[in-house]
């Protein structure tokens, strides 16, 4: 995997493979760190909490998520999440494609189950909480499509399949599932605009972007664009791009031998010195030690069929 795409805001990257487009994730992060920066990829995503509690951000709405709780996230939506508390987090995901569960005819199943998941119209519970015994099953596929793909156990694609359509059938129940295919235009409106910022940060980042540039692409005074990104992602522009930055910044370090003066300048800092003291913050660690640590925060389990 190329590690510096961990971070991307709208990941290009296959989840995955073209024949199986499953992928899983573990993510270990220590108390006050980020877990996930804004970002949003087109696939699908089921997201655990293990241990700890988090507050995940999921378009404009922030909620909080403890430990056997999970998340479930149609394609398309921007998500982020914080750890919170003084213990940290460790989290499972489960990032597919829901084409892996198209059929090549048009038959019942696609017109009842699958085919209203693609449209967001019978999707799964936003939150999902063991506090009943459909959502105790909800969690147990989530926890058994892990342990399969991560355990490479022979005929694991039929399983992950198979159990995503048990998935199905659970949430066909009456009040189970969710309907999130018409959200109200003002957020989709918001949405948009906020992914136009991401993006150009992403593409943008290694050279220096001003408040008036970004403000800009709306169009909106800069004042009312601050305002804008602040009520979105509840950071200011300024500390959105330079976390960005870190978690560049983290990635080269642990998985490059390039000089720690290069790295700033590769992420978009010109001053070595302000660099530390962000990373330090950010981090809880100087750049040289976080490097000698070897400590990585998101690692993907990717199994090729």
């Amino acid at each position: 995997m190329d590690q510096t795409s961990k971070h991307l805001l709208k990941e290009a990257r296959l989840h995955g493979s073209d024949s199986f487009p499953v992928a899983i994730y573990q993510l270990v992060i220590g108390p006050g760190e980020p877990v996930l920066e804004c970002h949003w990829h087109d696939e699908a995503e089921f997201f655990l909490v293990l241990e700890g509690e988090m507050l995940f951000q999921v378009d404009t709405d922030y909620f909080p998520v403890r430990a056997g709780e999970a998340v479930y996230l149609d394609g398309g939506d921007i998500h982020a999440g914080h750890a919170l508390g003084s213990l940290g987090c460790r989290c499972l995901a489960i990032v597919l494609d829901l084409s892996l569960l198209t059929s090549v005819g048009f038959d019942r199943v696609q017109e009842e189950f699958v085919s209203p998941l693609l449209e967001k119209k019978h999707s799964f519970p936003r939150l999902i909480r063991p506090d009943t015994d459909w959502e105790h099953m909800l969690l147990g596929y989530i926890h058994n499509i892990y342990e399969a793909i991560a355990g490479e156990t022979p005929g694991y694609e039929a399983f992950v399949k198979g159990s995503l359509y048990l998935a199905l059938h659970t949430i066909a129940g009456e009040g189970r599932s969710s309907d999130r295919s018409a959200s109200g235009a003002s957020d989709s409106a918001k949405i948009e605009r906020l992914k136009k910022i991401l993006a150009h940060i992403q593409d943008n980042y290694q050279r220096p972007i001003r408040i008036e540039e970004l403000a800009g692409l709306l169009p909106m005074s800069e004042g009312q664009f601050c305002r804008f990104f602040k009520s979105m992602t509840r950071k200011t522009p300024i500390e959105y791009i330079n976390t960005y930055r870190i978690r560049q910044a983290a990635d080269l370090l642990l998985h490059t031998d390039r000089k720690i003066s290069d790295i700033t300048m590769d992420v978009g800092f010109d001053n070595v010195s302000y660099f530390i003291k962000v990373f330090r913050k950010m981090m809880h660690a100087a750049p040289s030690v976080y490097r000698k640590s070897n400590s990585v925060d998101m690692e993907p389990l990717q199994v090729e069929p």
